[in-house]
């Protein structure tokens, strides 16, 4: 086996499940509560932002290597028409960021962590 095949997936190197699961946790209702970004949750139900937050767990579990599986709509579909702009997206950055900090993310897979977070902006900021 190579040296490549060995290494820990992302997912194993952010500690899991229960870690990016509390990275969620952190990170909604910091986005949620911002002045310029709570708009996009302005008239969501707490079943409703309670699903997203799975969603989102699912989704990053999932993109980090992990053993889930995502059941949700790409990332084009699920934000068009939302007018997310370059600077909700910056934003955006701004609190993932924050949270990173807060949680302690090692340089390395924050700086993973991020480059994925940036190869779906074309598909979420209009």
């Amino acid at each position: 086996m190579s040296e490549q095949t060995k290494e820990a997936t992302l997912y194993t190197r952010l500690g899991g499940y229960d870690a990016i699961a509390a990275v969620a946790d952190d990170l909604l209702p910091r986005l949620i509560g911002d002045s310029q970004l709570g708009r996009f949750w302005q008239h969501r139900g707490e079943d409703g932002v309670r699903r997203e937050k799975q969603l989102l767990i699912d989704f990053l579990c999932a993109s980090a290597g992990g053993p889930l599986y995502y059941r949700g709509r790409d990332m084009a579909t699920a934000h068009r028409g939302m007018g997310i702009n370059e600077s909700d997206w910056g934003i955006f950055l701004h609190h993932v960021q924050a949270t990173f900090t807060k949680f302690a993310v090692p340089e390395r897979e924050r700086g993973e962590a991020l480059a994925f977070l940036q190869s779906l902006k074309k598909d979420i900021v209009e």
